[in-house]
């Protein structure tokens, strides 16, 4: 079974919108696991316009599944998981004032780089994840970074789905039977929802694990949390 880890930056977004601790943070983090959520994600930035730096730290001493950290491995970040050193990291190359992560990693041009930052984060003992456009030749060059998984951007599976799945999905396929024979493991993330999962799941076969929180979160606010997480949980079956 694909595994399911919940994102919860948007319950960030809102406890930060009144300044005060509601929702709290770690007691949703403590019921997406009660509720069936086998991970936990959140996405620090450097503004900490949801997610905070504290957080992180906070959640690493409460999660019971996993805790995947996602951002741009720059200074402040790399400090962040030597100090937590959560069970994956997932590397986003977003810039500071991206509303959300909008493309995957050149391993190509950036391979070096990512080779030392892959390289220190695994002597922490964190399982690595680069975010990749589902592009073949990106998927061969992640191979030289060292990386343990990669994390297919699936905005553009998402956009396309409605009104082609077949020729949405293709792409998304080819990267991942790539992976697989390279020996890369395969996560997926990004505008994955109730109504597109189900068609991801089925055609990518060797996917360990989805991160999903906006979608997620706006189902909850009608089906409630832990129905809707075993909602996404059967999606994935």
């Amino acid at each position: 079974m694909t595994k399911l880890s919940v994102n919860i930056n948007k319950i960030a977004t809102l406890r930060n919108a009144r300044g005060h601790n509601r929702p709290h943070l770690l007691q949703v983090a403590r019921d997406c696991e009660r509720f069936g959520a086998q991970g936990i994600t959140v996405h620090p930035r450097p503004d900490e316009r949801h997610i905070r730096y504290q957080d992180v730290r906070d959640l690493k001493s409460i999660v019971t599944t996993e805790l995947n950290v996602e951002g741009n491995p720059t200074p402040d970040f790399i400090n962040l998981v030597r100090e937590v050193r959560p069970e994956q990291v997932t590397l986003v190359p977003d810039a500071p004032d991206a509303i959300t992560s909008n493309a995957g990693w050149d391993t190509i041009e950036h391979q070096i780089y990512l080779l030392g930052v892959v390289t220190e984060l695994k002597t922490l003992g964190c399982r690595v994840s680069i975010f990749l456009d589902p592009n073949p030749a990106m998927v061969k060059a992640a191979v030289g970074t060292g990386t343990d998984r990669i994390e297919l951007y699936t905005e553009a599976y998402a956009q396309q789905y409605h009104t082609d799945p077949a020729a949405a999905i293709a792409p998304y396929r080819t990267a991942a039977i790539l992976a697989q024979e390279l020996g890369i493991g395969l996560n997926a993330g990004h505008d994955l929802d109730l109504n597109n999962l189900a068609h991801l799941k089925q055609n990518l076969p060797s996917l360990e694990e989805v991160s999903i929180g906006h979608a997620l979160v706006c189902d909850a606010l009608y089906l409630g949390l832990e129905n809707t997480i075993q909602l996404y949980r059967r999606q994935l079956v």
